[in-house]
């Protein structure tokens, strides 16, 4: 039995404790606090205010200080990469933003020059300096989470009186008591990491301002990075090509052959501004290659020590955070906020502690463990906090455990899931092939700086906001599905509860399949010889996502999986669509070093790319054969994969079921062809000697696996592959890149177009906008993501931007993705709402990208009606259930909307991120009041609108504001712009705009 400890410190109950569903084994921990304690059952919970405030840590540019007046050199990187490097010098602030001596005039000599230090080496000379915390002398800091640390560095470091003031200071080192009132901080990160599915639109972005800048009468070179930008293309890659021997090959040739302009768009970004750096197709996935090689630790910026912080264009940058390095995931169009120098604004985050005893039984894996501490952590409730975990637990883990657990931040909700650096971090840095002296500096700075954890000497536990506890040993094996993350269900439960999925209406956990259609057989003829599909078949086995194949143990366990069932006689199923996509070339050079890789490709399992593939989306077709068959019979087919994501419509059209497994998982339920099974008791297939073959006769120990780890995983494997990571390949260094400070628009490319955001702007600013009998667009139930608003896979061939390309002559095998295509916004702005499984309830149960003009009645694709509705002038929102927004950062789930005309979304909850892009692009963000929603209120969506919007010099962060109907219905919203500088956004019309009149007026 788990057993999950927890209390809730201070106020910070207000956004916990109300919402904790009932865990079994929950216990109160005995270090609580009986003050202010309200007892539920066997827990205890601090009693809520009376009027909880609806807030989030929301990452945004600061208001009330210009760009910075101190430069961020390009100091410290990974070696050069020749081939998508700018040539320029790197260029600090002062000389590339005119007017900087002006902002630099307003501020000061940090305050807190005294805490300077100088770090000695242990042979003598010196590391360099560092701002001391320790020299702060004051206790508060001793009992702070190691993550609230790293904010209080960097503010200290920042202080300037002007950008960061001594105030922000003193609320970070208060914030046991200031993070329960919701205040507000400006942060700097050290750097800023890219993938290309938001990198392309966010470089198409940056190169649309420069034209704006010098439209408006400024100069194109204010529009540069100031902080140090990765760029790693990863998410282009699809599995057109599987269980092939050339499948690499053939796959990266279409891959470069799809997307060769947008390649040469990115590479035209690398040499066009400064200090970015683009790590070319077929290298890895983003966060592996940040996890093994682009992460520093520690920055060593002209003799001044600090640590590596970061932020990213794809909510999964929070891996990190496994090696102790502070980065988390943020909207597309706060990052190029930050590239351009903006301090970030956040609200100060609560922290929860969560403590890991003991260790792993044998047999479970890390995929197994990061799926229950998402359960937890879902239930608990976490959005918009930090997650920090400690205690003895935390040493038995591998820093690559560590990392699929951070990995995983955005699936239980939380900001970051941070992993404070220790002995077993540095060995990784070893492990991982960096310089032994640049890991000694790390270690002597951290541990100077009280940022290191030493597990054998014993110290005393830091405060938080809340507590939880978890027994490593108390973890089983188990996969999550069929639709969402956080629905674990254990291995030796999993056949019943597939057959209640059979059972239960439509949702999460259901598929509303009448009693007498379950057993239903769709037979058909596959290349030549029979087959069969059933509810629950496993058409789809994918080795896939950074998440878990970062992991040797979990990679090298599938290995042995296979070696075991191929030595016993089994074979997978010709018709199950296997692969391998490993988030590093690594993975490749310690599988064939293992031999385990020839079993993985006798199986089918052969390397498909390096990239994200099946985890995004990109899955490619499955036979023609098997589709036709699903199609034709309705069958409710499978994907399992190891991934980080499996909401409905993402892995694959036509698989209904997704389940989220480890890698040997993964191979094992490839061999059942099935997830209608329980491994403890029905063989997975017959060997040769025609005996059944049960799960536990084809599981490693973890000792075989550790073994097997201990032999085949070297350092000189990371420092060979990055070596050869900067060479580029023969595709990308083949690209002829455009010159020249602004890019050249090609009015008929698909891919890269110049977006509409700037075109019309004015040097000042428009003010607030009013909504005023607004229709509404779309009417939505809960857990509406980012995949329903804004689809990164395919382009469905009857959907508004197939039109678009056929119309323009693109074939249809030549479509690409929705997430390839984010440079263009012609094709984006008609696949919102694209995806093929949304749900509307204008639409009453059908579901597809459809709704409902309310004027005419008439049922029309959304695209459609979205333009139907501007061309007649009328304003629309959406209105949607909880958890509105949630799943991967994509800065066009909301550029689409506000592209639609879409103008505020009212809803019980949103995403942490997908809020902010919102309120990034100008649009109006309400919630519900507790306890109300659409239905409760009675409202159908077919009303008509009026937000009453107060005078922009009266709107308050968090206030409430009425809503009006045409029916006389009434009622009221919170406003969700969280921070006096989102107001400022607002005003603007969008953070791009007010940066850039920023820069225009310095």
């Amino acid at each position: 039995m788990q057993i999950l400890t927890y209390v809730c410190r201070s106020l910070q109950a207000q956004r916990f404790c109300p919402r904790l569903p009932h865990v079994h084994g929950l216990r109160a921990s005995s270090t609580a606090s009986p003050v202010g304690l309200t007892r539920f059952g066997n827990s205890s919970f601090l009693a809520p205010p009376s009027q909880p405030r609806l807030s989030s840590p929301v990452i945004n540019s600061r208001l009330f200080r210009t760009l910075a007046a101190a430069s961020y050199p390009d100091e410290h990187r990974p070696a050069d990469f020749s081939v998508a490097r700018s040539t320029k010098s790197t260029v600090g602030l002062r000389s590339t933003i005119p007017g900087a001596r002006m902002a630099s005039t307003q501020a000061s000599e940090n305050p807190f020059s005294s805490l300077i230090t100088d770090l000695p080496k242990p042979d003598g000379g010196s590391y360099g300096k560092f701002y001391s915390l320790v020299k702060l002398n004051d206790p508060r800091v001793d009992s702070l989470p190691y993550s609230i640390r790293y904010l209080l560095e960097a503010a200290i470091r920042n202080c300037d009186n002007f950008q960061v003031t001594k105030e922000d200071v003193e609320k970070i080192v208060d914030w046991e008591k200031t993070a329960p009132k919701q205040v507000e901080i400006p942060f700097k990160p050290a750097r800023v990491i890219l993938q290309d599915f938001t990198g392309v639109p966010a470089v198409v972005d940056l190169a649309a301002m420069r034209d704006a800048i010098t439209r408006l009468g400024g100069d194109p070179d204010r529009i540069n990075p100031l902080v140090p930008v990765d760029l790693v293309i990863d998410h282009s890659v699809q599995v057109d090509v599987a269980r092939s021997a050339n499948a690499l090959q053939a796959n990266m040739e279409l891959e470069f052959s799809r997307n060769k302009e947008r390649f040469g768009f990115l590479k035209w970004g690398a040499t066009a501004f400064k200090n970015m750096l683009v790590v070319p197709p077929g290298s890895g996935i983003v966060h592996q290659v940040n996890l093994e090689y682009l992460a520093r630790v520690v920055f060593n910026s002209n003799g001044i020590l600090y640590p590596d912080t970061l932020v990213g264009t794809d909510s999964h940058t929070t891996m990190i955070d496994g090696l102790g390095v502070a980065g988390w995931g943020v909207g597309g169009i706060e990052a190029e906020a930050a590239m351009l120098g903006q301090p970030m604004s956040m609200v100060l985050p609560g922290v929860v502690g969560f403590k890991l005893n003991g260790k792993l039984r044998t047999g479970v894996t890390a995929t197994d463990l990061v799926l229950t501490v998402t359960q937890i952590l879902r239930k608990f409730g976490v959005v918009g906090k930090f997650v920090e975990f400690y205690g003895k637990g935390m040493s038995e883990l591998t820093l690559a455990d560590r990392a699929t657990i951070a990995n995983m931040s955005p699936e239980y909700g939380a900001t970051m899931g941070f992993f404070p650096v220790d002995r077993v971090s540095l060995d990784y840095l070893k492990m991982t092939g960096r310089d032994e002296k640049k890991v000694e500096e790390i270690e002597a700075y951290l541990r100077a700086n009280n940022l290191f954890i030493d597990h054998e000497k014993p110290r005393k536990d830091n405060t938080y906001s809340a507590y939880l506890e978890l027994d490593l040993d108390t973890v089983e094996p188990c996969i999550s599905g069929p639709k969402r993350p956080h629905d674990r269900v254990a291995i030796k439960d999993m056949k019943q509860d597939w057959q209640s999925c059979l059972d239960n209406k439509v949702g999460f956990k259901g598929f509303a399949i009448p009693k007498d259609q379950q057993e239903k057989v769709a037979k058909f003829t596959y290349e030549g010889k029979p087959a069969e599909l059933r509810h629950g078949s496993v058409v789809i086995a994918a080795i896939t996502s950074c998440t878990n194949t970062s992991n040797p143990s979990v990679m090298l366990g599938a290995g042995l999986v296979a070696k075991k069932a191929t030595e016993l006689g089994l074979e997978v199923k010709p018709w199950v669509k296997t692969s391998l996509a490993p988030g590093s070339g690594v993975v490749t050079k310690y599988l064939e070093k293992s031999g385990l890789n020839k079993y993985l490709d006798k199986q089918g399992f052969s390397l498909v790319g390096y990239g994200c593939t099946t985890c995004i989306g990109n899955s490619g077709d499955v036979h023609e054969a098997v589709a036709e068959a699903i199609a034709a019979n309705d069958v409710v087919a499978a994907a399992v994969l190891s991934g980080n994501r499996n909401f409905e419509g993402r892995v694959h059209p036509l698989t209904r079921a997704n389940y989220l497994a480890s890698p040997p998982l993964v191979v094992a339920y490839a061999f059942a062809g099935t997830v209608n099974i329980d491994f403890e008791k029905d063989p997975i297939g017959v060997g040769k000697d025609g005996k059944n073959v049960f799960l536990r006769d084809i599981w490693p120990s973890n000792q075989e696996v550790a073994e097997v780890v201990a032999t085949s995983v070297l350092p000189e494997m990371f420092q060979e592959t990055y070596q050869t990571i900067t060479q580029g390949n023969t595709m990308w260094n083949g690209l002829d890149v455009p010159a020249g400070a602004q890019y050249a628009w090609d009015p008929n490319s698909t891919y890269v177009h110049e977006p509409p955001f700037f075109k019309t702007m004015s040097k000042d600013p428009p003010g607030g906008m009013s909504v005023k009998d607004a229709f509404c667009l779309l009417n939505f139930g809960d857990s509406i993501t980012t995949d329903h608003i804004s689809p990164a896979g395919n382009i469905n061939k009857d959907s508004p931007a197939a039109k678009y390309l056929m119309d323009r002559g693109v074939e249809r095998k030549d479509f690409n993705s929705y997430g390839s295509r984010r440079g263009n916004d012609e094709i984006m702005v008609r696949g919102t709402f694209a995806n093929i499984r949304i749900v509307n309830k204008f639409l009453k149960g059908e579901v597809g990208p459809k709704t409902v003009h309310v004027p005419t009645q008439e049922k029309m694709f959304i695209y459609d009606a979205a333009m139907k509705y501007k061309e007649e002038g009328h304003d629309t929102i959406i209105l949607a259930g909880a958890e509105y927004g949630s799943g991967s950062s994509r800065d066009w789930a909301a550029k689409g909307p506000y592209l639609q005309g879409v103008k505020a979304v009212i809803a019980k909850s949103f995403e942490r991120i997908h809020r902010s892009n919102l309120v990034g692009m100008g649009l109006i963000p309400l919630c519900f009041k507790e306890g109300e929603d659409a239905e409760t209120l009675g409202l159908t969506g077919f009303e008509r609108y009026t937000i009453e919007m107060p005078p922009l010099k009266d709107i308050k962060p968090g206030m409430d504001i009425r809503v009006k109907t045409d029916n006389n219905k009434e009622f009221m919203c919170v406003l969700r712009f969280d921070t006096q500088v989102e107001l400022t956004y607002f005003s603007h019309g969008g953070i791009l705009q007010y940066v850039l009149r920023q820069l225009l007026n310095k």
